[in-house]
């Protein structure tokens, strides 16, 4: 934990490429011990996972921080000038935060870590690499991030749907608002800070309701009532905040970045995003009708004795 808190402050304080990413490689080395703990053959499996894609990340940092320092002299992060440098790094920071099409480990990761491993990874291990993302933001392509934005709502969308397992919807969900953070990064980058703020404090607040109650799973959800009802409504509520339904807290950022494309002429972009955060709407109200069943659903057979044919009786008694 020691290490994850230096290697964040290291990324988030270096004006230096290579701080920066020696910031990165600490953070991963210290977060790889933490999800596989627990020595299950998942765990180890999303630990190699992890230790892979952020392997491949860093090293495609580091070599477009080298390009741009080949052709320009320049090892400042905000210097960055040379055109393949910035489609490098845009790739290395899409792999580091797992924007769509670099997606794929992320939920598999999230789904072998216990509940506060995943908190970690959908928070604090997003924090450093949006902060490149932030110094950057003046050089790299805003038609290039903004189709990865998109991609990036409509799948973490489309995927929570047919989703039980409560990591994985919440994993597919944090994919979902880092499109809503990097659509408007280009346009007002202070927006996407106080988006990011807003989904770590809301997703902190799941993931700690979800652990004290040990919910894994949708059915686990259905009797958790039961358990700590007071923990439920908070829960209930912070999934609809994160949904971004009015009068709550996650409508805020939705609607200022609905408002800044509005300004920036990209009405349709705003038109087509506020209609794909119509999928993740519907698995939020899902885990929030869930959270608050107070009477499960029964899930003995009796209900399947209907179409069990009994056995005719053919003997008739005789008198």
């Amino acid at each position: 934990m020691l290490s994850l808190a230096l290697g964040t402050m290291i990324t988030i304080t270096s004006n230096h490429w290579v701080t920066a990413w020696a910031g990165l490689e600490i953070n991963t080395l210290a977060i790889i011990p933490l999800i596989s703990k627990s020595h299950h053959p998942r765990a180890i499996e999303a630990a190699t996972k992890y230790f892979l894609t952020q392997a491949t990340a860093s090293a495609l940092m580091l070599f477009s921080s080298m390009t741009n320092a080949w052709s320009s002299g320049q090892w400042d992060i905000t210097q960055l000038t040379n055109p393949p440098s910035c489609l490098l790094l845009t790739a290395a920071i899409a792999i580091k935060l797992g924007l769509t099409p670099f997606h794929f480990w992320f939920p598999e990761v999230l789904q072998g870590s216990s509940l506060t491993t995943a908190l970690l990874l959908s928070t604090a291990m997003k924090f450093p690499p949006t902060t490149i993302l932030l110094l950057t933001s003046h050089s790299l392509n805003p038609t290039l991030l903004s189709t990865m934005a998109i991609m990036s709502i409509a799948l973490g969308g489309w995927m929570g749907l047919n989703q039980t397992q409560t990591r994985k919807i919440l994993a597919f969900s944090s994919i979902s608002h880092l499109g809503w953070m990097t659509i408007i990064i280009t346009y007002n980058p202070k927006l996407t800070l106080l988006t990011f703020y807003l989904y770590s404090l809301m997703t902190t607040s799941i993931f700690l309701s979800m652990n004290s109650t040990n919910t894994l799973k949708l059915s686990t959800l259905m009797t958790s009532w039961t358990k700590a009802p007071m923990l439920n409504t908070t829960l209930m509520l912070t999934l609809l905040s994160l949904a971004g339904l009015p009068p709550l807290t996650g409508f805020l950022p939705k609607w200022l970045i609905i408002q800044e494309l509005t300004k920036q002429e990209m009405t349709t972009t705003a038109t087509i995003i506020s209609m794909l955060s119509l999928l993740g709407l519907f698995f939020y109200l899902r885990l929030t009708y869930c959270s608050t069943i107070t009477l499960p659903p029964n899930s003995s057979n009796k209900m399947k004795q209907w179409s069990i044919k009994k056995p005719v009786n053919t003997l008739t008694p005789t008198l």
